[in-house]
């Protein structure tokens, strides 16, 4: 059984991923054993009748009308998202609502707390739902793992510090980790999240679009009569500095937040031309330029429309050049205006698409030198500077990601020295507590329209051990061994143990050559080999995928995964034995607790030693059982549960004191004594009932298959069943463990 933390991860883990196919625990998981995972349909409840439907909601002529679908369309678009309004509503605007004028830090940074945080005190990291619950895909794209929320963390961090305009501002945030680890997901999800903040009302803003020019310059192309701008720029870089200032410093003294408006970017080119000549025009009346050619547009982020977020990655050398970040001549437009005039400037340079929102370099550091060098600019100077136009000032987030190879070559090229200096790097790691990397391979088997199939208890937790094993750095100490050092990672750690996981943690971090969870089993890999064994399952008519089956697949396909080095085979190998082992064991106690298990006796066992204890420590009395009479404490019923999870004579007042202090708090808040709510000391319990069960116990019929009783048999797999075992898995499960129970007990 897995402890409470681990099992809380479960609950809050079922609790919001609803699909329609999922992949659930048992209901007598959290009671019994670790879940084991049956693929099934959701079951929905109906809006008129609230009767329980499974399946196709169109068997009962609930069906989706035009009529609906185009109602529920147009209510999650934003109101104005079609209207046009004068600069002087947005300029009324600004003072109800200061925010809209946010620059693009400032903006993302306001996202992720929108859709919720919760704080972590212990490590002192905010986690944030969009994230660690995904509410738009309704879990669908949840993160996992202590090191990734550090990492989300660091990189929010990150980026409210450059919208208090403390530096970061003017850096790269350049994710670093290796293949697998998440980067590009959480990237996706920043500009998923993006695209929805922005259409909410907390999220939005506006730009501008020139309209009537053909009626003032005599040379304009009727067909740009209109003209949005180019750069998607805020309304308020229409109005000159010193004015604009003034504005900004009003909005300061109404704006409710952590930073202050700062707006003093110049117009876009093309859209200063067009003011110079409305300017002269109009004899310098900004009034009249405004109202008569200015029209201010709802600004919606749209990653498909290339609009306010942008991608790059990098191409063939001989394919690609400077233009596609900074945009280029548009050549349509020469033969009209000329090839000097800035209205034949093409702004489709992804700089340009990613303007007021976040810019994204895939495989960043794969670029050629000098493309890096236009980051220079686009970082510090925040400006970029094409090749035929003018310079342009640019307001984004610019986000790279890059894996460790890539790094370490970049890293030390002496020519990179003012690149390197203008990134802020945050380590990617792989997830490095196997419970947490269990959750992505139970999301990737919810997430996939997978056969019916049993998922047998402990068998994505031991494919998350082998993942995790291959990550973390071997202790130095003699004392923690690798697995124990995997298990402390995980949370497993009795108060009695010598283990600090945060010293581990530290001399990993001075170890490793970039940070633990750097290399190591990707979870690709382990994935991809899960979703072969379900495959293989299915060809074989099996209806459940076990440990032993997904452990036959890691050792036979190890060698053929290109991200594998060679030289890491013999070690891999050894840390899948160790696996195995450590699933024979849990096999092992699933087996004992199928043949011994009682949930009544574990109770009142488990009141007996919270009296004797209580006793103990109060130097008290107790009443026998049998004769009435106060006697001493009975120090042998009490060694006899102890003894069980290995505590030494000299440490059995601290573990008694521990459980004698879980148990008043526990009546502090009004909760009754039930020693299942306990780890350790549920786990001695079972243990010493096993040990007065076991000789009731027919070990021979463990042994030999034909000796089996039937009703004896069929008590055992019900016994297993009850903790997430399908019938087949439990005969396995019963043939693999349970003649090592037999033989270990028939030998003692």
């Amino acid at each position: 059984m897995p402890p409470a933390p681990v099992r809380a991860l479960r609950e809050r883990f079922a609790a919001h991923v609803e699909r329609g196919v999922r992949v659930e625990p048992s209901e007598t998981a959290d009671r019994d054993g670790p879940a084991a995972r049956r693929v099934r349909p959701v079951e929905r409840r109906s809006d008129t009748t609230g009767e329980t439907e499974t399946g196709n909601d169109t068997m009962n002529g609930d069906i989706e009308t035009l009529e609906k679908l185009s109602t529920d369309y147009k209510e999650s678009m934003p109101a104005d998202l079609r209207e046009t309004k004068s600069f002087d509503w947005y300029l009324e605007e600004c003072y109800e609502d200061p925010k809209i004028t946010r620059n693009a830090h400032q903006r993302v940074a306001d996202m992720f707390d929108y859709y919720g945080t919760s704080y972590d005190e212990t490590e002192g990291v905010v986690e944030y739902e969009l994230a660690s619950e995904d509410p738009l895909g309704d879990g669908e794209n949840t993160f996992y793992g202590r090191v990734i929320h550090q990492s989300i963390h660091e990189f929010v961090n990150k980026v409210k510090s450059g919208a208090r305009r403390l530096g970061p501002e003017r850096r790269i945030k350049l994710l670093l980790g290796p293949v697998g680890s998440g980067k590009s997901h959480f990237d996706k999800q920043v500009r998923k999240y993006f695209e929805d903040y922005t259409l909410r009302e907390e999220g939005r803003m506006y730009t501008f679009r020139w309209t009537n020019l053909c009626d003032v310059i005599q040379d304009q192309d009727p067909a740009d009569d209109v003209v949005r701008s180019p750069m998607n720029q805020d309304p308020l870089v229409l109005l000159p500095l010193e004015q604009r200032q003034r504005v900004i410093d009003d909005l300061n003294e109404v704006l409710d937040a952590p930073y202050t408006i700062q707006n003093e970017q110049a117009l876009d080119p093309e859209s200063e031309f067009y003011m110079d000549r409305l300017l002269a025009y109009y004899e310098d009346d900004l009034q009249q330029v405004l109202e008569n050619h200015v029209e201010i547009i709802r600004l919606v982020a749209d990653e498909n429309k290339r609009q306010c977020l942008e991608t790059f990655e990098p191409k063939d050398k001989k394919n690609q050049d400077e233009t596609e970040l900074t945009g280029d001549v548009n050549y349509s437009k020469i033969a009209i205006y000329g090839e000097s005039d800035p209205r034949a400037f093409d702004y489709s340079g992804a700089f340009c698409n990613a303007n007021r929102g976040v810019f994204s370099g895939e495989e960043l550091l794969k670029l050629q030198r000098e493309f890096l060098y236009d980051f220079l600019h686009a970082t510090q100077e925040q400006t970029i500077k094409p090749k035929s136009n003018p310079r342009i000032d640019i307001d984004q987030v610019i986000v790279g990601r890059t894996n460790m190879p890539e790094y370490k070559d970049k890293k030390g090229d002496e020519k990179m020295e003012a690149f390197n200096d203008r990134t802020k790097r945050i380590d990617f790691p792989y997830v490095l507590s196997y419970e947490d990397e269990s959750l992505i391979y139970d999301k990737m088997l919810n997430n996939a329209d997978v056969p019916d199939i049993n998922v047998e208890p402990h068998t994505l937790e031991m494919a998350g051990l082998f993942g995790v094993l291959t990550r973390i750095e071997e202790p130095d100490t003699e004392t923690v061994d690798l697995l124990s050092k995997a298990k402390a990672y995980n949370g497993e750690i009795d108060e009695g143990d010598d283990i600090d996981t945060k010293k581990l943690r530290e001399e990993a971090a001075e170890k490793a050559e970039i940070g633990e969870g750097m290399v190591g089993v990707s979870p690709r890999f382990i994935g991809d080999e899960i979703a072969e064994a379900i495959m293989d399952s299915k060809h074989r008519s099996r209806g459940f995928l076990s440990p032993l089956t997904v452990f036959n697949f890691f050792e036979e396909n190890l060698e053929h995964h290109g991200s594998i080095p060679e030289d890491n085979f013999e070690k891999y190998y050894r840390y899948l034995e160790t696996v195995r082992e450590e699933y024979r064991e849990r096999a092992i106690e699933d087996v004992r607790h199928a043949l011994a298990y009682d949930i009544d006796e574990i109770q009142r066992q488990g009141e007996k030693y919270m009296d004797h204890v209580m006793a103990y420590i109060d130097d008290d009395t107790i009443e026998d059982e049998l004769t009435g009479r106060e006697q001493e404490p009975d120090e042998t019923f009490l060694r006899s549960v102890e003894e069980k999870l290995d505590i030494p004579e000299d440490r059995k007042e601290s573990f008694r004191q521990e459980v004698s202090n879980w148990v008043s708090r526990r009546a502090r808040e009004g909760e009754a004594f039930n020693p299942q709510d306990n780890e350790r000391l549920r786990r001695a319990l079972e243990r010493k009932l096993w040990e007065d069960k076991k000789h009731n116990i027919n070990f021979s019929a463990l042994v030999s298959a034909n000796e089996f009783d039937d009703d004896e048999r069929s008590s055992w797999i019900d016994a297993l069943i009850e903790q997430g075992y399908s019938e087949e898995g439990a005969k396995e499960v019963l043939e693999f463990a349970g003649a090592e129970v037999a033989k270990a007990e028939m030998e003692d």
